[in-house]
């Protein structure tokens, strides 16, 4: 059950945070959401696809797996790439709204919160410590890149441009795996597109993505051979 609670320097003075990664710590996770101006560093290591959301809309994502539970970039407590997406370097923090105010909260049932060991949050008198002053830019990038993804999202629906997808997969032991639950672009439809409606897209910022989405594709063939790599290895 998470705790949040917003963070300040007299109760959490001694707070350290443990920045290492594995699945303990919360990182055997399939996906994370990510936004448009994240994609350039994401497409470069994990596929950028899209799922629906409860409330029917979408959400990109970055895939680390190709079944629930499985992160295939987590390799002898490293994170095997290297870009880590915002959403997963943020734990265990979050941003709080109170009015026009954005505070910073920290979750301090995250098993990365510790007093023992780790990345101290405040120095000796107070002052934020350097990897806090991180915390809070990559805070804040989130939340401006997840406030503008709606938008994003509606030119993609308004012109047709996201279809579903399955995958079927074989692995090098015979075994048969399927992801399926995801959205990606469509080319087709994309190619269609007149030149008044591709200068509109890219105008509000939003081909780039778009195409950059369409290469971090070519990252499945990584993801598969990472795949047969752990079951090689009975992981």
């Amino acid at each position: 059950m998470p705790n949040h609670v917003l963070l300040n320097n007299i109760d959490h003075k001694d707070l350290r945070i443990d920045t290492g990664r594995n699945a303990a710590l919360g990182d055997a996770v399939m996906f994370a959401p990510t936004f448009p101006a994240e994609f350039r560093n994401a497409q470069a290591h994990y596929p950028i696809v899209f799922r629906k959301t409860a409330e029917g809309g979408f959400q990109p994502v970055v895939l680390f797996g190709l079944r629930e539970g499985s992160n295939l970039f987590l390799e002898n407590g490293r994170w095997d790439a290297a870009y880590l997406p915002l959403a997963i370097e943020r734990r265990p923090f979050l941003i709080g709204v109170s009015g026009d105010e954005l505070l910073v909260h920290v979750d301090l049932d995250d098993p990365r919160a510790r007093t023992d060991t780790g990345e101290p949050v405040f120095r000796e008198h107070g002052g934020t410590t350097d990897y806090l002053e991180r915390i809070n830019s990559v805070l804040l990038a989130l939340h401006q890149g997840l406030e503008d993804t709606p938008a994003f999202i509606d030119a993609l629906r308004r012109h047709e441009l996201l279809e579903s997808f399955v995958l079927d997969i074989q692995l090098d032991d015979g075994s048969q795996n399927r992801l399926a639950g995801f959205h990606t672009i469509h080319e087709d439809r994309l190619r269609a597109l007149d030149g008044t409606t591709l200068e509109q897209l890219h105008r509000a910022g939003y081909l780039e993505p778009i195409y950059m989405a369409i290469a971090s594709l070519s990252h499945f063939r990584d993801l598969i051979e990472r795949m047969n790599r752990a079951h090689a290895a009975g992981r």
